[in-house]
């Protein structure tokens, strides 16, 4: 009697993990998010990271790690940075396969923010294997882009980041706070015309896994459309 008690105990438990490790496939999502600046990508990345415990790759932090570390393709970028110069689409490449080799990554899948931008760097990512389950793309009008860009204010003692319409700033701290010298409408214009000529091929390149969102909603609203998305089997 006990040993069948025993062997019951085990094949439950095996059971238990073959289950485990299937819910952790399915979770495990390869996503790219992208958007315009200010489409409301850092917001939908963490509740994305809060939900799915998805590693999150910025190529901006990744840079930033890479010349910190020290490491050959951060001592390369940082030749580049040094100079004025932009970074190649080879090397940050590279970064993200290097970081997409990381174990976090290889278990619970991945989540680009932001990245690529070009259709050059969507193909440059292709010949590398890097394919997404889903494009997530943040649709919002270019007037409503431009009113949230032109009203952020930052904090410097804390960094935080507030809009002066939309989540407005304590009364005693309003006159610390700074308006960033690219966050005026000319300058997000032109950031938007970039943005919007590039666009096109990034749709060619993903349009068998791209979804896009009305980005001009509640966060909560355009999260539940994405999580009825990721879920869909």
């Amino acid at each position: 009697i006990f040993a069948t008690m025993v062997l019951a105990t085990i094949r439950t438990r095996v059971a238990s993990n073959i289950v485990g490790m299937r819910m952790a496939m399915r979770s495990a999502h390869r996503l790219i998010l992208s958007g315009a600046p200010a489409s409301g990508k850092g917001t939908q990345c963490e509740l994305i990271i809060e939900k799915y415990a998805t590693p999150h790759l910025s190529t901006g932090d990744m840079l930033r790690a890479a010349v910190k570390e020290g490491s050959d393709l951060g001592k390369e970028a940082k030749n580049y940075m040094d100079n004025g110069k932009l970074v190649p689409d080879s090397l940050v490449i590279n970064l993200v396969k290097e970081r997409l080799a990381q174990s976090d990554c290889q278990e619970q899948g991945w989540l680009l923010d932001g990245f690529p931008r070009t259709g050059a760097q969507a193909e440059a990512l292709k010949e590398a294997n890097i394919n997404p389950d889903h494009v997530l793309h943040l649709d919002v009008p270019d007037e409503a882009l431009v009113e949230r860009v032109t009203g952020r204010r930052t904090d410097p003692e804390t960094g935080k980041i507030y809009h002066m319409t939309f989540s407005p700033p304590p009364a005693d701290i309003v006159d610390r706070l700074v308006h960033r010298s690219d966050d005026t409408e000319e300058k997000v214009k032109v950031r938007l015309q970039a943005f919007h000529q590039n666009l096109a091929a990034l749709r060619e390149a993903y349009s068998n896994v791209m979804t896009v969102f009305d980005g001009n909603r509640d966060k909560n609203a355009i999260f539940a459309d994405i999580v009825d998305t990721l879920e869909k089997k």
